[in-house]
């Protein structure tokens, strides 16, 4: 079982006090936007075996979105910070790195 805790109100549970929202850090388009852009938005998305950034909603609490770090293997969670965030914070990143080397910052378009 997952122990996330939220960034905003500091509330720390089981996965169960939350909602997944998918990949984090996806780039979304708006009106006007071309099909092949909305096709990528929509069915291109990581699935990995190991480090995965999520977005999470703090269902059964303030509400709020943000974004988390874990490993899909062991479960282990790195961190979550603010969905408003356009990257992992720099100790996170540190976090992921020694405990998963060779693990690099996947760039989003």
């Amino acid at each position: 079982m997952l122990i996330l805790e939220c960034p905003y109100c500091g509330v720390k549970g089981e996965e169960t006090e939350f909602t997944g929202g998918g990949e984090a850090h996806l780039k979304r388009f708006g009106p006007g936007a071309s099909d092949d852009d909305f096709h990528g938005y929509l069915f291109k998305r990581e699935n990995p075996k190991g480090v995965h950034l999520e977005r999470w909603r703090h269902t059964n609490g303030c509400g709020k979105w943000f974004h988390a770090a874990r490993n899909t293997v062991t479960l282990e969670v790195y961190g979550t910070y603010p969905a408003q965030t356009t990257e992992p914070p720099k100790d996170i990143k540190d976090k992921i790195s020694a405990r998963v080397p060779g693990w690099s910052w996947r760039e989003f378009s």
